[in-house]
């Protein structure tokens, strides 16, 4: 009878046994399987729809510049500061915007007008407008909104008036300051009153700067200093033509009129030419 007993009792731990083995195989398929589905559904949606890191597409405005960068230029400045087509386009009529004296007060305002009427523009910049977080947020801004940076000196000095030693550091300091802000140097170098010299002509070539005056502007004269009297010369000069260099500020009372004058020259059939289809010195 102990015999018996005995043995009923091993063969019920080696039941027991066997039971918990499969419990303990079956555990780990179903985790291995959740696994697999989770697995699964991550590849899923990598596959269907883009990831955080991923997700996050360049800028339209950024996507253009680039695209126009990589594009020929079709345009080159002449002498007398208009711009002539390279190749083609002989019938389309175009002009340049350029905004001098940014960021002071208006700059970002008038890019952003700019922006809704579809014209692009150099903003040329002077350093010492850049000394505050501020402005620079306002300079880094209106980069990104498509527009392209120029070089306009630190100070606004009188280059003519400086050593070769202070003109450097007005026009470099500036190239500095801008690629800190912007990622990139300026490619557009405009002297204060138009006054280049031996020395910044050679340093915008070494810094592959193009250098820019203008054909025609206005509204740095007093009695120009109106939104109506400021719209009406601008579109009526005789000065005005296909490829002309218009040279405007940041004003009072220019950045009210900027979008009469923008509106004025597209009615008269003028399209405002992208900075970047203009032949660069270094090509």
């Amino acid at each position: 009878m102990k015999k018996v007993s005995w043995i009923l009792i091993a063969v019920f731990f080696v039941f027991l046994a066997a039971c918990q083995s499969q419990q303990s195989v079956s555990g780990t398929a179903d985790k291995s399987e959740n696994n697999d589905k989770q697995e699964d559904t991550t590849d899923h949606k990598d596959k269907d729809q883009p990831s955080e890191k991923t997700s996050g597409l360049p800028k339209q405005d950024k996507k253009e510049k680039e695209e126009a960068k990589k594009a020929k230029p079709s345009y080159e400045m002449k002498d007398n500061w208009y711009l002539k087509p390279i190749n083609g386009e002989k019938n389309k009529k175009v002009i340049l915007l350029t905004i001098d004296d940014a960021p002071d007060k208006h700059a970002l305002e008038m890019a952003k007008t700019l922006k809704k009427l579809n014209a692009k523009a150099i903003f040329f910049v002077n350093g010492h407008f850049l000394g505050s977080d501020d402005k620079k947020a306002e300079l880094k801004k209106i980069h990104d909104m498509g527009f392209t940076i120029g070089n306009h000196t630190y100070s606004h000095a009188y280059l003519p008036d400086l050593s070769p030693a202070e003109q450097k550091k007005e026009i470099l300091q500036v190239n500095d300051m801008v690629e800190k802000i912007t990622g990139e140097r300026p490619q557009f170098f405009r002297a204060p009153n138009g006054a280049n010299t031996e020395v910044s002509k050679r340093l915008a070539k070494k810094e592959h700067m193009t250098l820019m005056n203008w054909s025609y502007g206005y509204d740095f004269m007093p009695e120009y200093e109106d939104r109506t009297k400021l719209t009406n010369i601008m579109l009526k000069t005789n000065l005005l033509g296909n490829g002309a260099n218009l040279l405007m500020h940041d004003r009072d009372w220019t950045n009210a009129a900027l979008k009469d004058i923008v509106t004025g020259l597209k009615e008269k059939g003028y399209a405002m030419l992208e900075p970047d289809k203009i032949k660069r010195i270094n090509e």
